[in-house]
């Protein structure tokens, strides 16, 4: 019996959560046999046992009837879970609750969210970083508390499961589907993260996938509308793209998501996407690296699964390569239905459904579905936009912009000299202008919309010039920052123009995009690598030298601008 001071000492500590006990390892327990897991397997039909392995698209912005529809679908087939999309986080968590009440087994709700719930819920929840900036941290700590940041998130939305981090090495430029989603072109910065991030949300109780196995990052093709072919040897493979996956498997990936493309050197079956391989998700997944979590594919409804494997082959292929989880079956009622027959023909075993049925049911236990309860709705805005979330947002901007070239003309900077502003890509001022001028003496902005006469151009230069203090500001003001910036030939040559040695210039935009204008006159370069409040407020806080540089280039641009560089 424990000492009355002790026994009291250890009740105050769990209830502050510190002595509470930390989950099991998620890959033992979904390898474990558990009573739970086998009552509710039992209680299925063989038919609701394969629905298991299924997951069905979710939003809520496209009406009460494509709600209502999915509801149907889901209480029909009986499906494993979700993948949410766009919509609002109360609507979300109502549509969630209508769901788990017509599931017999509590559904297993993933997202796709790699910067938190503003991916796929912008308007009212908060957005970390890009994993293209946080790849300029040098303090992975961070990462970690975004991943428990972004946890705490999703478990009080009732989401279960991240697709996230993206491991990925983007040493393709030109990459149209990775690129600011990957924490940059340097394996062992982007493992080091990445395991960070990931072992974050798995500390806060969300299961994290590791992606797009074997490597997405060095294609010139989206999987969403064709298959990427890489032509690669399996040294490269081995040496390069396999490198983050292998050690971040070494730490307990708790799941891979096996990525749409063609690899002869892996399997030279024609097109024969890397996702519905045998030979990658299982010779080289599951066996040669040893991965025992689960296993999900990218989204089987893109072209490049369907265009040459349709009517639900790719389904099939999918669980024959050995797959646990198949996301966005283009029609999951047939895919059951073809399982079913390939189980009966001999072509699929029962054994290995039973087996990966259970590892899905072990790791809804894990994530305490067993004791499913509804997502509250009340207070859900406030509680998914909390303060310290927003303070390590800012933090993590502040510690990521980065200095690119001499910082002199900032030390020189004098808030009360006449100051030109020039803004180039909007319209009107935004956080970074807005945040100029309130510490500014005497200002003048200019906004380069693009629709500018040459002619115009031209007088705005011999105005620009004039003054004695310059600040560039390049924004790209799309949704998502491209590679390349769509800028007008004469505007990119009003940027070189403008870019002299009395000018700083802040670029809130893809590091790539450096490629875009010449801007290596400037006196000082400032990379913000998007355009989003958080980093526009970090520029103006290293103009007016209240927070000192500290981020590193994450990618290599040329021969000046390489992966490190970083004053």
């Amino acid at each position: 019996m424990l000492k009355p001071i002790l026994a009291f000492s250890l009740a105050i500590l769990s209830s502050l959560g510190v002595y509470a006990q930390k989950k099991p390892d998620f890959v033992t327990f979904i390898n474990s046999q558990h009573k739970w897991v086998d009552s509710v397997f039992n209680s299925l039909t063989p038919r609701e046992r394969i629905a298991q392995l299924f997951l069905v698209r979710a939003h809520t912005d496209l009406g009460q009837k494509y709600i209502d529809s999915v509801k149907n679908v889901i209480a029909k087939e009986q499906l494993g879970g979700l993948v949410v999309f766009q919509g609002g986080p109360v609507r979300h968590v109502d549509m969630i609750n209508q769901y788990q009440k017509v599931s017999k087994v509590p559904l297993l709700v993933t997202i796709d969210g790699e910067w938190g719930l503003g991916m796929r819920l912008p308007d009212s929840t908060l957005s970390f970083p890009y994993q293209m900036t946080l790849g300029a941290l040098q303090d992975n700590s961070m990462l970690y508390d975004m991943g428990r940041e972004v946890a705490k998130d999703f478990r009080r939305m009732g989401i279960h499961f991240n697709f996230a981090p993206t491991v990925d090495i983007n040493n393709n430029p030109k990459n149209p589907v990775i690129g600011f989603r990957s924490f940059g072109d340097n394996k062992e910065n982007v493992a080091l993260k990445s395991a960070a991030y990931m072992k974050g949300m798995i500390d806060g109780g969300v299961l994290a996938s590791i992606k797009h196995f074997p490597g997405h990052g060095d294609t010139d093709v989206d999987s969403h509308h064709d298959l990427p072919v890489l032509n690669f040897t399996k040294e490269r493979l081995e040496s390069l793209e396999l490198y983050p996956f292998r050690e971040l498997i070494n730490q307990g990936a708790t799941a891979v998501m096996v990525g749409h493309m063609f690899i002869p050197a892996l399997d030279n079956t024609p097109n024969m996407p890397s996702s519905i391989s045998k030979k990658v998700v299982t010779d080289l997944l599951r066996k040669q690296l040893g991965f025992k979590g689960l296993t999900v594919t990218d989204a089987m409804n893109m072209k490049g699964v369907t265009k040459f494997f349709p009517n639900g082959e790719g389904d099939i292929l999918a669980i024959e390569a050995g797959h646990d989880l198949l996301e966005l079956s283009e029609n999951s009622g047939r895919a059951i239905e073809l399982v079913e027959k390939s189980i009966k023909s001999g072509r699929l075993k029962q054994a290995d459904i039973d087996a990966r049925v259970k590892r899905v049911l072990a790791a809804k236990l894990w994530l305490g579905l067993d004791n499913y309860r509804d997502a509250n709705r009340n207070n859900l805005i406030t509680d998914v936009n909390r303060p310290e979330t927003k303070s390590l947002i800012q933090r993590m901007a502040d510690a990521s912009v980065t200095l690119l070239k001499s910082n002199k003309r900032i030390h020189a900077f004098n808030p009360k000299v006449e100051t030109a502003i020039v803004s180039v890509g909007i319209n009107k001022a935004q956080d970074f202008e807005k945040g100029m001028a309130a510490r500014l003496t005497n200002a003048k902005n200019y906004y380069i919309t693009g629709k500018e006469s040459e002619e115009q151009l031209k007088d705005l230069i011999k105005e620009i010039r004039a003054h004695n203090q310059i600040i560039l500001a390049v924004h790209d003001n799309r949704s998502r920052p491209r590679p390349t910036l769509d800028f007008s030939e004469s505007v990119k040559e009003f940027i070189h123009k403008i870019a002299g040695r009395r000018t700083i210039t802040v670029m809130l935009t893809n590091p790539y995009a450096l490629t875009s204008v010449n801007v290596d006159r400037s006196a000082s370069i400032i990379m913000g690598y998007q355009n989003e409040d958080f980093m526009q407020r970090a520029a103006v806080k290293v103009i007016f030298k209240d927070i000192k540089t500290k981020g590193k280039l994450p990618v290599t641009i040329n021969k000046t601008y390489t992966f490190g560089k970083g004053l």
